[in-house]
């Protein structure tokens, strides 16, 4: 079976190996404090530095697709001066009867993929269970071809 690593340039498994670390590192620390968390995005400039976006939509409580929405819109916008992207999100994993934090990776090159890692909120609130990760491959939003 072919990896998407045989496929990618050393550089784009670089950029899509950082970005995963701290997409679901902040998403923890969100589901630790809260319990939740918006959409966001981690990215790397064309200069390799790494830097997070949100999305405004102008309502106290917006709702996900929308915030995703607009992150797509807005990101696609700037992918000249972006190598790679990660668009993060909580989601609801019915067929496992759990939520997960689902990293959408894409990078300039043409590589998309989806990871995601299922969590449960412990009883009364007290800490988070995490799962084993799932990677798969996934749809290009940003560099769509």
């Amino acid at each position: 079976m072919v990896s998407w690593r045989d496929q990618a340039s050393q550089q784009a498994q670089d950029d899509l190996d950082g970005l995963l670390d701290p997409a679901i590192g902040f998403a923890q620390q969100q589901l630790e404090k809260y319990h939740e968390f918006y959409p966001y995005a981690v990215v790397v400039d064309e200069g390799g530095d790494h830097r997070m976006v949100a999305a405004e939509v102008g309502s106290e409580q917006p709702a996900s697709a929308d915030l995703i929405t607009t992150l797509i819109a807005s990101l696609s916008v700037q992918r000249d001066h972006l190598r790679a992207v990660a668009i993060v999100a909580d989601v609801r994993l019915s067929d496992q009867g759990t939520d997960g934090i689902r990293v959408t990776l894409e990078h300039a090159e043409g590589v998309a993929l989806s990871v995601v890692l299922p969590y449960r909120v412990r009883r009364l609130g007290r800490g988070i269970n995490y799962g084993d990760l799932q990677a798969s491959e996934a749809v290009a939003f940003i560099w769509a071809r």
